[in-house]
């Protein structure tokens, strides 16, 4: 299996990505029923973009994408 060498700015910015993901299950995995829509907190949205802008992937989704996978690879 290929690995990935990630810069430091790259594999921040990954696991920004997987905090982000991980907040935002949690939020909907929550019970039914509950008066309040998920919430994602604004301060995991913006270390995530923060992120993504150091790491230059700010609007280059397949980049990232392609990077997140070679890092952390699926099933």
């Amino acid at each position: 299996m290929p690995t990935a060498v990630l810069t430091d700015h790259e594999r921040t910015a990954v696991q920004a990505y997987l905090r982000l993901l991980h907040t935002v299950r949690a939020a909907f995995d929550s019970p039914p029923g509950g008066v309040r829509p998920p919430v994602v907190p604004p301060s995991v949205l913006a270390e995530a973009e923060h992120a993504l802008a150091r790491a230059g992937l700010t609007g280059n989704e397949e980049a990232f994408f392609r990077l997140l996978h070679s890092w952390c690879p699926g099933p």
